[in-house]
C-alpha cells in the first residue's frame, strides 16, 4: 500500500473506525470518549493537509483514484479527487475537531453523541471521494440518519418535528435522484463517475436527468423555495449539528451540480440556466428579506445561508470560469464563516440558555474578544472586502455580468440586504448599553472556545487577502469543465478556454499559469 492508494481510504474510514473503538469504550468514561474522538479527527484533519499538499493542481483529473471492482465491472469501490472535491474534504475534516471541540460541554448520551459524528464524518468525507454512482447514493442518501438523530435526540423541544421534516424533505426529493441514477446506468452501461463523464447522454434524456437531479440536490443546498426545513432545523440541532448543517451538509447540494449536472448533462444545464438564475436571485433577495425581521439568532444566520446559496448556485450555473471558481470559493468561505457564526450563538446560548435577539445587548463590555470574533464573521457574512467572504461573492457576480447583466443587478441587492440584517443584529447583541442584570456576570471566551474560534478567523482573514491556496487548487479542474461544458452547449472551445485562462493566470502560481492553462481539454477521466 502506497500513500497515493491508500490516504483516500484512510481519510474516508478512519471515523468510522474511531466510532467502533468508542462503542466498546466504558459509558462512564465521558473524558476518554471525548479525547478519543477529538485525537481520531485532529488526525484525519493532518491527513487531509497530507493529502492537498501532494495534490497536483495543474492536473485537471483525478488524483489518488482506486479502483476496486465489487459488483461485475459496473459498481465497485473507487474513490479519487480532483481540484474540484479535494477541498471539500479538507473543510469537512478542519470543522469536525471544531465541532467535537463544542461539544464539550453535552452530558447526555456522550457515547452515542461521538460515535455519530464520527460516522457522519465518514458519509460527508466519502460522499466527496467516491467515484461510483451508486457508492455516491449511499453516502450522500447515509448523512441523512446521523443528522436526524443529532437533532431528533440532542435537539431543543421541538427537535421531533424538525427531525423528520429534514428528514423527509431530503429524501423525498433523492428517491428522483436514485431513478435517475438507474435510467444513466441503463444508458451507459456502468456506475463508474469517470466514464460517465465521457458519456454522452441524449438530448431529451438529459431533461429529465437535470430535473431528477436538480429534485435533490435543490432540496439538499437548500435553493428557495424549497428551503422551508432549514430554519427550523438549525434552531432545534445543538451547537455542533448547526455547525456541519451548514458548513458541509449544505455543500453537497452545490457539490452534486459540479460533479453531474453541468458535466454530464450540459445541454440540460444550459436550458434551464435561466431558471436557476430567477430562483437564486429570489433566493438572495427574499430570503435575506425574511433575515431582517427574525428575533431569533440562529433562524436569521439559517436564511442568511439559504441567501448566500443563490450566489452559488448562480455562479455555478453561469458556466464560466469566473462563475464557478467564484462558487467553489463561496462554498469554501461559507463554510468556515457560517460554521464560525453558529459557534459564536453556541457561545452566548451555553451562558443564557436563549438564542433571542432581545435577550441580549451590550455584550461588548463583558465580553470584549467575544465581540471581536463575532465582528470578523459578521463583516465576512457581509462580504466585507479583505475577508473571505468578498472574494467568493465578487468573482460570482463578475462572472454572472458576463453571461446576463439583469441577474448580477438584481443579485447585487443582496450584497446591501445582508448588510442590513447582519449589522442589525450585531448591533442589538453587541453593542448598546448593558441594562439586563443577568449579563452582567457573563463571562468572556474561555480557552477552549479560542481554540475553535480563532483558527476559524485568521483562515477568514488569510483567505480574504490571499485567496491563492484555493484558486490555485481548483483552476484547472474548473477550466476543464469549462472548456467540456462549452464543447457540449456549441459555444467555441477557443473562446472558453482563452476566458478560463484569465482567471487561471491570475490563480496559478509563478511559472505554472501556462502549465495549467495548456492542459488538454480532455475528459477528466482520461487523466
Amino acid at each position: 500500500m502506497t500513500f497515493e492508494n491508500s490516504i483516500l481510504t484512510i481519510i474516508t474510514w478512519l471515523p468510522v473506525v474511531g466510532a467502533a473503538i468508542l462503542l466498546f469504550t466504558p459509558r462512564t468514561s465521558v473524558n476518554a470518549i471525548r479525547w478519543m474522538a477529538l485525537i481520531v479527527t485532529v488526525v484525519v484533519f493532518v491527513l487531509s493537509l497530507a493529502l492537498w499538499q501532494s495534490f497536483d493542481p495543474s492536473n485537471p483529473g483525478f488524483q489518488f483514484v482506486v479502483n476496486m471492482p465489487w459488483i461485475g465491472d459496473s459498481i465497485g469501490y473507487r474513490v479519487g479527487v480532483d481540484g474540484i472535491s479535494v477541498l471539500f474534504v479538507v473543510l469537512t475534516a478542519l470543522l469536525m475537531p471544531a465541532a467535537v471541540i463544542a461539544s464539550w460541554e453535552v452530558e447526555t448520551r456522550v457515547k452515542e453523541y461521538m460515535i455519530v459524528f464520527l460516522v457522519l464524518e465518514t458519509l460527508m468525507i466519502g460522499v466527496f471521494t467516491t467515484l461510483d454512482l451508486a457508492m455516491f447514493y449511499v453516502f450522500f442518501e447515509g448523512t441523512l440518519l446521523p443528522m436526524f438523530l443529532i437533532i431528533g435526540i440532542w435537539g431543543g423541544s421541538a427537535r421531533i418535528q424538525a427531525s423528520y421534516k429534514f428528514f423527509f424533505y431530503t429524501f423525498i426529493g433523492s428517491v428522483l435522484m436514485l431513478l435517475a441514477m438507474m435510467a444513466m446506468y441503463w444508458d451507459a452501461g456502468t456506475t463508474d463517475i469517470t466514464r460517465l463523464l465521457t458519456h454522452q447522454f441524449p438530448a431529451g434524456m438529459q431533461t429529465w436527468l437535470w430535473l431528477a437531479f436538480f429534485a435533490s440536490l435543490a432540496v439538499k443546498m437548500p435553493m428557495w423555495p424549497f428551503h422551508r426545513w432549514l430554519p427550523e432545523a438549525h434552531v432545534q440541532a445543538p451547537t455542533a449539528g448547526s455547525v456541519i448543517l451548514a458548513a458541509i451538509l449544505l455543500k453537497l447540494g452545490g457539490y452534486g451540480f459540479l460533479r453531474f449536472s453541468l458535466p454530464m448533462f450540459p445541454d440540460a444545464s444550459d436550458m434551464f440556466a435561466d431558471f436557476v438564475f430567477v430562483l437564486s436571485v429570489a433566493a438572495i433577495i427574499i430570503t435575506s428579506m425574511v433575515a431582517l425581521v427574525q428575533t431569533d439568532i440562529k433562524k436569521l444566520i439559517a436564511y442568511s445561508s439559504v441567501a448566500h446559496m443563490g450566489f452559488v448556485t448562480m455562479g455555478i450555473f453561469a458556466g464560466n470560469a469566473l462563475g464557478i471558481q467564484g462558487a467553489m470559493f463561496q462554498m469554501i468561505s461559507h463554510g468556515i464563516v457560517s460554521g464560525a457564526l453558529f459557534l459564536c450563538v453556541g457561545v452566548i446560548y451555553d451562558r443564557m440558555h436563549t438564542r433571542e435577539i432581545s435577550a441580549y445587548g451590550g455584550l461588548v463590555e463583558r465580553m470584549p474578544q467575544y465581540a471581536f470574533a463575532f465582528m470578523v464573521f459578521t463583516m465576512a457574512n457581509v462580504g466585507l472586502p479583505g475577508t473571505s467572504g468578498f472574494v467568493g461573492e465578487f468573482l460570482t457576480m463578475i462572472g454572472v455580468f458576463q453571461v446576463n447583466t439583469w441577474v448580477a443587478f438584481f443579485a447585487a441587492f443582496g450584497v446591501i440586504f445582508s448588510a442590513c440584517y447582519a449589522l442589525w443584529l450585531y448591533r442589538r447583541v453587541i453593542f448598546g448599553a448593558l441594562t439586563k442584570d443577568s449579563l452582567r456576570g457573563i463571562l468572556d471566551l474561555n480557552l477552549r472556545e479560542k481554540l475553535v474560534l480563532y483558527p476559524l478567523l485568521v483562515l477568514t482573514v488569510v483567505f480574504g487577502f490571499y485567496p491563492a491556496p484555493i484558486l490555485d487548487t481548483t483552476a484547472a479542474a474548473v477550466n476543464n469543465l469549462v472548456t467540456q461544458y462549452a464543447t457540449a452547449t456549441g459555444v467555441d472551445p477557443a473562446v472558453a478556454r482563452a476566458e478560463a485562462q484569465v482567471q487561471l493566470d491570475h490563480a496559478a502560481p509563478s511559472g505554472e499559469g501556462e502549465a495549467a492553462g495548456e492542459a488538454p481539454a480532455e475528459p477528466a477521466a482520461a487523466h
